[in-house]
This record gives structure tokens, C-alpha cells and sequence, in this order.
């Protein structure tokens, strides 16, 4: 039996060796011939790429409705403040046909409804309205004091990340010791201490004491070194929270990071601990850190209001101060949206960043 069954086997075994791709031989199992070769290739978009543009569309309709949902309660919240912006421009000797007419002129006399409805059309075309108190479209007023915001909290975050990542990166090395002990105590007092404090405590030692910088001001951008200087205190105001808040988070994660088994394998290697610390641990403790970081740009152009009154800075900070203290609602509300704007963009913008540097991300989403 086995001396008849032998050339079978080894003439099935050539037949099927010499069989023609996709031709199947007639003693195949149901089984393979359930799944036959296709002769086109698949046009179906890879899963990754797939997952990645759900993700982006479900950020992008939860940006939206916070969108929506942040012009209602800003709406709401101005339009409930007490005072009427007409009298307030018209004194109190005004008389009422007065007070109307311009009350009239300004579009304060429709509806609540109707008036969200206007505004909110205006922002979505561009259309910020017209200042009650400047007779100035707002838009113009919003770029004059953005060239001081926005270099401000740019400022501002390059020093809070030149001074956290050092700071963070020998907390980490120096875990348990004395200086790590130092520097966690240094950062809780960066947190505990208040801005405003600690820009009024700048302003009496560098600008009243030692003369080295003015005590408000802004000279403008035709002499960029006198702009900047005019910046510096201001921005290690703003930059001294944020920096300490950096500093534990980037201790943190490189901690985290130091007892991955990647790291003990490379040590193993023969690495010493800073080379593996600058080449590998690093490099991956950086998602974490960069996600405050973007997230910290969005405060720091919206949360410098204080800040900006402090030092009489031109910024939108101050313009909302202004507008709020001017009965100018329609400053308040479209610079607000503008801001709140920024930081929903910003945080949508650190979502996709960190989906696209982390996959898993995508797939719990």
C-alpha cells in the first residue's frame, strides 16, 4: 500500500507546484474555495486613515457646538449686565427721545432673539459691528491690539519653555534628592504665587528701584528693541505659573517614561543614564508636554487681561476692560468670541496633533 501511494502523493505534490496562480485543483476543500483570489486590487482607504478622518470629523462637530453653545452664554451673560449703553454715552442730563434715537442708531431696540441672530450672522461673514464708544468697526480695533497680545503671549511661552524644560529634565534625573526636592517646592510657589502680584513686585524692583524698564507703555513695533523690552516684564509675569506648571509636567512624564522596558533594555546595552535620558526617554516624554504647551498659548492669549491693565498694555485684554467699563457691548462680545475662538481652535489643533503622534488615541475614540 504505501509502495502504490507514494508516486500518487509526489504527482499531486507536482501538479499542484506546477498549477497556474488562481486555478484551483478539483480536490480542494470547501473551505478554500470560499475565498477566491480577486483579480482587482482593493480601493477601500487603509483602517488608520479611516480612523483618522472620524476622529477628525467628530473634533470638528464638537467644535462647532462649543462654538455655539460659548456665543449663547456670552450673549446671555453681556446682554444681562445692568446699564444702558446709550444712556451711559449720553449722560444723565439726556433726555429720553435723545437716549431712544440713539438707541435706535446702535440696534438696541429689537429683540433678544434678533439681535443674537444679527450678530452672530456678522461674525460668521467677518462683520464684527461697529464700536459703540470708538465709531470704529471693532475689527479694526481687534488688529491694532492683536500686534500686542499676540507677541506678548509668544514671548511669554518661549520663556516658560526655556526655563521648564531644564528645570523638569533635572527633577527627573535627580529624582529623590535634594534637588529635586528644591525644585518641586520652587515650582508649588510658582503656581501658588498670583500674576498680578508678582507683575506689581517687577514693576517696584526693576522699574522703581533700578530704573531698568519703564513702569507701563508700549512704544510700538517702529523701534523693535524698545517694543520688546517694553514686553519683557509683562511676559515673566505671565511666563513664571506657566513655567512651574511645565516643569512638573515634563518631570513627570520623564519618570514615566524612564521605567519603560525599553529604557532597562538600553541600559542593559551599555547606554549611560544620560544618554539614554537625551536620546530616547525624552524624545517620548515629549507628547504630554507638548500638548500643555499648545494648550498654555491659548490661555496666555486669552487670560493676559489683568496683566495688559497692569502695565497699561494696548492688548485685548485691556480693550475688553475697556468695553466692559464703557458699557460697549458689542466690543466685549465680539473680542470674547474672538478669544474663546482661539482656544477652542488651539485645543482642536493639540487633539490632532496628538492622535496623529499617538494611534491609540484614534482607536478609543
Amino acid at each position: 500500500m504505501l509502495r502504490q501511494t507514494e508516486p500518487t502523493c509526489r504527482g499531486d505534490a507536482i501538479a499542484l507546484s506546477l498549477a497556474p496562480t488562481g486555478i484551483r485543483n478539483p480536490g480542494d476543500t470547501q473551505s478554500s474555495r470560499a475565498r477566491p483570489t480577486s483579480l482587482w486590487p482593493s480601493r477601500a482607504l487603509p483602517s488608520n486613515v479611516t480612523r483618522m478622518l472620524r476622529f477628525i470629523l467628530g473634533r470638528l462637530v464638537s467644535l462647532g457646538l462649543s462654538l455655539i453653545a460659548a456665543s449663547l452664554v456670552i450673549f446671555v451673560v453681556i446682554e444681562v449686565v445692568p446699564g444702558d449703553p446709550a444712556a451711559f454715552m449720553l449722560g444723565l442730563n439726556a433726555n429720553e427721545e435723545t437716549v431712544q434715537a440713539l438707541r435706535e442708531d446702535l440696534g438696541l431696540t429689537g429683540s433678544k432673539v434678533s439681535r443674537y441672530i444679527t450678530w452672530i450672522t456678522g461674525l460668521v461673514q467677518g462683520d464684527f459691528g461697529t464700536s459703540y464708544t470708538y465709531r470704529v468697526p471693532v475689527s479694526e480695533l481687534i488688529l491694532q491690539r492683536l500686534w500686542v497680545s499676540l507677541p506678548l503671549a509668544g514671548f511669554a511661552l518661549i520663556l516658560s519653555t526655556l526655563i521648564a524644560f531644564p528645570i523638569g529634565l533635572i527633577a527627573a534625573s535627580k529624582r529623590g534628592t535634594a534637588a529635586d526636592y528644591s525644585i518641586m517646592g520652587g515650582t508649588q510657589l510658582g503656581i501658588a504665587v498670583p500674576n498680578f502680584w508678582f507683575a506689581m513686585l517687577l514693576v517696584l524692583v526693576f522699574a522703581v528701584n533700578l530704573r531698568w524698564f519703564n513702569a507701563g507703555g508700549f512704544p510700538g513695533w517702529e523701534d523693535p528693541g524698545a517694543a520688546l523690552k517694553s514686553l519683557l516684564l509683562p511676559a515673566v509675569a505671565l511666563a513664571l505659573p506657566q513655567a512651574a506648571i511645565l516643569a512638573r509636567v515634563m518631570r513627570s512624564a520623564l519618570i514615566e517614561t524612564m521605567g519603560q522596558d525599553y529604557i532597562r533594555t538600553a541600559r542593559a546595552k551599555g547606554l549611560t543614564r544620560r544618554q539614554v535620558t537625551l536620546r530616547h526617554a525624552l524624545r517620548n516624554a515629549l507628547i504630554p508636554v507638548l500638548t500643555i504647551i499648545g494648550l498654555q498659548f491659548s490661555f496666555l492669549l486669552a487670560g493676559a487681561i489683568i496683566i495688559e491693565n497692569v502695565f497699561f498694555l494696548p492688548g485685548l485684554g485691556r480693550l475688553i476692560f475697556q468695553g466692559i467699563t464703557q458699557r460697549d457691548l458689542v466690543v466685549v462680545e465680539s473680542v470674547t468670541m474672538l478669544l474663546v475662538f482661539a482656544v477652542i481652535l488651539v485645543t482642536f489643533l493639540v487633539d490632532i496633533a496628538y492622535a496623529l503622534a499617538d494611534p491609540r488615541l484614534r482607536r478609543r475614540s
